[in-house]
């Protein structure tokens, strides 16, 4: 008999690992929450829609069944909803939507949490479920941490007491090999990955920030630090705030983790910096100019951080220039009677501009970490 699955979460994260699953045997209902019913992601769906977008696109006619139902049968619960909170919000709509995913769980099912936690996230969902389920964690019901992100890191999955679950690594399709760990430890390599990775962005911004001459400058694009965009540095956002919410005090982490927020936060202000210089050098007039924010966003994404961030920067470059806009295709582009100035946000988004821009149509600025200007 194949085993139960719901995934807790119409996110592009989400529908992958309901891909992943039914291609791999296991039987998998999708929950999309804006809707009453659970979705029946069969193999030939996975193999016919890549991703949520297609899926919604072309409006299949799917099997559903009532959410309660799907919850009750499954073996095993995936959490991985979008959250579009920010601030102190966040953590209410993720135990909102926690309490709802888990309320309807049967004794002797898994759930697995597929987002990012600080240090005691865990221990705080743990003490959720069994308050909604009624359920002892490790006895009569399993939790496993199970964080999801882009960055091709080796597989981390947490469990009480590190056992591991053979039948949830083979849903996985994960390396035989691959074993479950303390939860505190899935923790703590969760935290070493997210935090090389922010410290690494944070050093390339902030030494950029220190080029004084043209020169310095133009050896430096040769180097892959021209290939980094804003798209590449938000990416696990979400997850470094969740770990500086973990800490209280001065410690080393801690000015770690708040100086790559920092870094972050920076950034934007000189992008923005090097957007205005642009304007001046080009003798354009604010009342003149039109900017276009270039950057194709997964709308189902889990984490919402780079929705912000690209709502912080239309904000507050409106205080300069009133004629800003965000769009997702170079192909919304309409030539008027003001100069416009495109911030490609990503390598796609750059890679698409520039098979579209013709000679001095518009001027482009990569959002990298070196704001390259091409006119």
């Amino acid at each position: 008999m194949n085993t139960k699955v719901v995934i807790f979460g119409l996110s592009t994260e989400g529908y992958d690992l309901a891909c992943k699953i039914a291609l791999n045997g296991g039987d998998v209902q999708i929950i999309d929450e804006s809707t009453p019913s659970a979705i029946t992601i069969k193999p030939d769906i996975a193999k016919t829609y890549p991703n949520v977008q297609a899926l919604k696109d072309d409006e299949p006619l799917l099997s559903m069944i009532p959410i309660d139902v799907a919850v009750s049968k499954a073996q095993f619960l995936f959490f991985a909803p979008k959250i579009r909170k920010t601030g102190h919000d966040i953590k209410t709509e993720l135990n909102s939507k926690f309490k709802t995913a888990t309320s309807n769980m049967k004794k002797g099912s898994s759930v697995v949490y597929c987002l990012g936690t600080g240090f005691g996230g865990n221990s705080e969902n743990i003490s959720l479920l069994e308050h909604v389920t009624g359920y002892k964690s490790g006895k009569t019901i399993s939790y496993f941490y199970y964080p999801l992100t882009k960055q091709p890191n080796k597989p981390i999955i947490g469990s009480h007491d590190g056992k591991t679950d053979e039948k949830l690594i083979s849903l996985l399709a994960l390396e035989k090999k691959t074993k479950c760990v303390a939860i505190t430890t899935s923790e703590h390599l969760h935290a070493i990955n997210i935090l090389k990775r922010f410290s690494n962005i944070t050093c390339i911004l902030e030494i950029c920030k220190l080029k004084k001459d043209e020169k310095t400058k133009s050896e430096l694009v040769s180097n892959e630090i021209s290939e980094i965009y804003l798209d590449d540095m938000i990416d696990n956002l979400f997850d470094l705030r969740s770990l500086g919410n973990s800490f209280e005090g001065g410690s080393s982490l801690t000015y770690l983790i708040n100086g790559s927020l920092k870094g972050v936060d920076g950034y934007i202000k000189k992008l923005i910096d090097e957007i205005r210089l642009v304007l001046k050098r080009n003798e354009l007039k604010a009342s003149r100019t039109k900017i276009l924010l270039l950057w194709s966003l997964d709308t189902y994404e889990m984490k919402g951080e780079k929705h912000e961030k690209l709502e912080e920067l239309e904000t507050k470059l409106k205080d300069y220039i009133g004629d800003v806009e965000s769009i997702q295709d170079p192909l919304n582009i309409f030539q008027n009677d003001k100069k416009v100035i495109i911030v490609a946000c990503s390598q796609s988004d750059y890679d698409s501009i520039s098979k579209n821009k013709n000679d001095d149509e518009f001027i482009v600025i990569k959002a990298n970490p070196l704001c390259e200007v091409y006119t």
